[in-house]
């Protein structure tokens, strides 16, 4: 048995827990249009370009057309995610600087449709 899984076993027999580690908030997926970031359920995620870097400008109709990406109160940033606090105070996830959204026509995982909106939306992409 290797040293770390000693270890590893005598924490669990102490009945000590591993730390964990944080998974990132979004999925990596295949789309028609090549390789996208979605949600949980597997729902592209976008990008908007009048987002200000780390601030989010799509609030009311916007954000009920472009549900934001939600992160829990205390989700911390990992990585190229980090969080953004929006206008309302609630948070929402960013990729690389550029907060996250759905779009509300996308009815299926993989759909894309809300790629090149008003020229203005994009795919957001690993």
């Amino acid at each position: 048995m290797s040293h770390l899984v000693r270890i590893a076993a005598g924490l669990l027999i102490a009945g000590l827990a591993l730390p964990a580690f944080a998974a990132d908030p979004a999925k990596t997926a295949t789309t028609a249009k090549g390789p996208a970031l979605t949600d949980a359920k597997g729902m592209t995620l976008y990008t908007f370009d009048k987002d200000e870097a780390g601030k989010s400008v799509c609030n009311g109709p916007c954000a009920v057309n472009w549900p934001p990406f939600a992160a829990a109160a205390d989700a911390k940033a990992e990585g190229k995610y980090t969080v953004v606090t929006r206008e309302d105070g609630s948070k929402q996830w960013a990729y690389g600087g550029k907060p996250l959204y759905t779009w509300k026509n996308d009815t299926k995982a993989g759909d894309t449709t809300g790629d090149g909106v008003n020229s203005v939306w994009h795919i957001a992409t690993p």
